[in-house]
């Protein structure tokens, strides 16, 4: 048995090196990983480097925390998982002891062991990893293990769609028809919502969310999106607001279409500060963030497996593991075609 791992050398330039096969410990699972989702967290790392730079100059840097595979061996404590069972993971390990993680908001836990992320860099781009059995999952017979590997992006629209509201009856529109926002769009069909408004710039995406149960759609190159979203949903305007996009632009039109008591919900990472009228919100409306997940991914794993996702369609580009570098290039370069680039690692 042979592990390597796809480290970042320099930002922009990936390379496979040999590394030790893992050993679990007690309470872990060793995973050959099968198939892993390529965030944009990690093309961003790719770019720039970490958000966080370690301490130590010599510190390993991996990526990749979308994650599926088959367990190849359990520590001594594991009961729920033997050797050959598909399974997907969580890639955040939280500290189980802060206030935050008593309160069920682990996601939030300041101590969390993100893959890819400090304090330990290990991402899932490798031939075999451990995690432990309480943030490791298994996937129902009928799902497949690109399926599972995009589990954890369906969790973020799924923790979004859930703390918003998004319920039978509500208005909603979704501004950016990316990964993130199509599963945004998924999760609130899931939760029962209809009545959907997805706005982007790029054809390609809005056509895809057609397909996936927008509604309506609206290209925001060509038509003014505060305007056709109030024209397609009425003057009152939309009871969700989602910004997905992490743009400055699209944060500064929620205020313009949420409802009076409606709700602005911040998914996307947007850069720097972004000035909001308030005058346009003082009518009891909420602004709030989501943060990754927490508690979501039992639900999501049912909700693909019952057919309410479809994350296979959104799949424009898969990469074995070997061409690890070209994934990353493309995914730079070619960010206005691939909606969700998948590497595979193993079949």
């Amino acid at each position: 048995m042979k592990n390597t791992e796809a480290i970042l050398v320099v930002p922009g330039t990936m390379e496979i090196m040999d590394a030790p096969v893992p050993t679990p410990k007690d309470d872990e699972v060793l995973i050959k990983v099968n198939y892993v989702g390529i965030c944009g967290s990690d093309v961003h790392g790719f770019e720039c480097g970490p958000f966080i730079p370690p301490k130590d100059p010599n510190q390993k840097i991996g990526l990749g925390h979308e994650c599926a595979g088959t367990v190849e061996a359990v520590g001594s404590k594991v009961t729920k998982f033997k050797p050959g069972d598909k399974v997907i993971i969580e890639p955040g390990v939280p500290c189980g002891k802060c206030q935050y993680c008593l309160e069920g908001h682990y996601n939030i836990c300041p101590d969390v062991d993100f893959m890819a992320t400090q304090p330990n860099y290990r991402g899932a781009l490798t031939n075999y990893l451990c995690h432990p059995e309480s943030f490791t999952y298994k996937l129902p017979e009928g799902m497949t293990l690109m399926e599972g590997a995009l589990v954890e992006p369906a969790a973020v629209g799924m923790h979004a769609a859930s703390k918003a509201g998004a319920t039978l009856g509500k208005k909603i529109v979704i501004l950016g028809a990316g990964c993130i926002g199509l599963m945004t769009l998924q999760a609130c069909k899931s939760l029962g919502a209809t009545d959907i408004v997805v706005v982007d710039v790029l054809p390609k995406r809005l056509e895809l969310a057609k397909k996936l149960g927008a509604a309506e759609v609206v290209n925001g190159m060509e038509e003014d999106t505060v305007a056709r979203c109030k024209e397609i949903l009425g003057d009152l305007g939309a009871d969700i607001v989602f910004e997905t996009a992490g743009a400055q632009v699209t944060a500064r039109q929620t205020p313009q279409i949420v409802a009076r008591g409606g709700k602005i919900m911040i998914v996307g990472t947007i850069p720097g500060e972004v000035p909001i009228d308030f005058l346009k919100i003082n009518r009891e409306v909420s602004i709030q963030t989501v943060f990754r997940y927490a508690n979501n991914f039992p639900m999501t794993i049912e909700a693909i497996d019952t057919g309410k996702f479809d994350v296979d369609s959104m799949v424009t580009n898969i990469y074995d593991y070997e061409d690890v570098q070209r994934a990353f290039d493309e995914s730079v370069n070619c960010k206005s075609d691939i909606i969700k680039g998948v590497i595979r690692v193993a079949e």
